[in-house]
């Protein structure tokens, strides 16, 4: 099991659920529309290491972070 937060103005809940990559996570996540949107936009970190790819391995344990864009000055 991996554990997917959403962090800054994602209202939503952690959640666990069986992965075996991220590409695993964005077909759950896709499945709710508003984290579709969300998800075309936000970093993501797995352990707290940014990552670029779907193709990601995830073990269990893991944490995955979605990180939506900020803004700041």
């Amino acid at each position: 099991m991996v554990t997917v937060e959403f962090l800054g103005p994602i209202q939503k809940a952690a959640l666990t659920l069986e992965a075996v990559s991220l590409r695993d996570v964005a077909n759950v996540l896709k499945e709710d529309h508003e984290m579709a949107q969300w998800l075309e936009n936000c970093a993501v970190a797995v352990n707290d290491t940014l990552v670029a790819s779907l193709d990601t391995p995830l073990k269990d344990g893991d944490k995955v972070s979605l990180l939506p864009p900020v803004c700041g000055g």
